[in-house]
């Protein structure tokens, strides 16, 4: 299952929905001098050049990250996204888009720590060389495996920190990745319950999707789960018509911050008028 490359989709709808969320726990983690780590089981490149051939094939970009881009008001949680981006464009033009790796490698202070996953093997390599450009303090404190996250974070759990943010954000090109997200989730629980752990799925035509956010919604600690869906389904099934991001152990400020975020994201990023969002969070 080695189709799937991260740049296809940079800077699209999803990647707007994840990585505001993604920056916003960073940024949560980053009140309290504590260390932590940041683990993520599908990394991808870690950032990418959306004027390459591998992101201008589908040009998702423009229906996402482009959408934001002026100068009207925006939440909160949305300028501190975008904020985050413009740090690789100094120039003012979006050209590079950092994935959720970047983002953190950009928060993370000397004692942080960071570890990938990648098991794609041309995505390894971009992902490597990426990282060798950066400072000596980023190749200290990241890790690269390669290797299926869902088996080897596990061995990463807990860490020594005691504090820590588990990204999981695999393709679902494989359908059986909905069930081993839960079982990689459940098995990362048994070792670090108090860990924040993020996952990402796609709003697809599956019966696996609707299967998996019952059994999120299901588990015993605090969560907020976010969709954001910008069009109809298509009646073929096929296609990401949106997506969603459930977040077990949340910043208290998430849900607020969201409230505000996903009225204007439905709005700004609807390719139809069927564009919608749902919030929810634990009882």
């Amino acid at each position: 299952m080695f189709s799937y490359r991260h740049a296809f989709h940079a800077g699209n709808h999803a990647d707007v929905l994840k990585h505001a969320i993604v920056v916003h726990i960073l940024d949560h983690f980053n009140l309290k001098d504590n260390p932590y780590w940041v683990m993520d089981t599908h990394a991808g490149a870690g950032i990418y050049d959306l004027t390459s051939d591998w992101a201008s094939t589908n040009g998702e970009f423009v229906d996402g990250l482009d959408r934001l881009l002026g100068p009207d008001e925006k939440p909160h949680l949305i300028m501190r996204y975008l904020e985050e981006v413009q740090h690789f464009n100094p120039d003012g033009v979006a050209n590079f888009y950092p994935g959720s790796p970047w983002l953190a490698l950009r928060a993370l202070r000397d004692k942080d720590r960071l570890r990938l996953f990648e098991m794609h093997p041309s995505e390894v390599e971009v992902l490597k060389h990426n990282l060798s450009q950066q400072d000596k303090l980023a190749s200290r404190q990241t890790m690269v495996y390669e290797a299926d996250g869902f088996t080897g974070l596990k061995a990463l759990l807990p860490p020594p920190t005691r504090r820590g943010i588990v990204l999981i954000d695999p393709s679902y090109e494989d359908k059986n990745d909905y069930r081993k997200v839960m079982q990689t989730l459940n098995e990362g629980l048994k070792r670090f319950a108090t860990g924040c752990y993020v996952v990402w799925y796609p709003l697809v035509q599956r019966r696996e999707v609707a299967e998996m956010a019952r059994s999120l919604e299901k588990l015993k600690l605090p969560w907020t789960h976010a969709m954001l869906a910008v069009r109809k389904p298509v009646k073929t099934g096929f296609g990401l018509h949106g997506s969603g991001m459930f977040v077990l152990n949340p910043p208290y400020t998430l849900y607020e911050r969201l409230e505000q975020a996903l009225p204007w994201l439905a709005k700004t990023l609807a390719q139809d008028d069927r564009a919608t969002h749902t919030l929810k969070r634990s009882g």
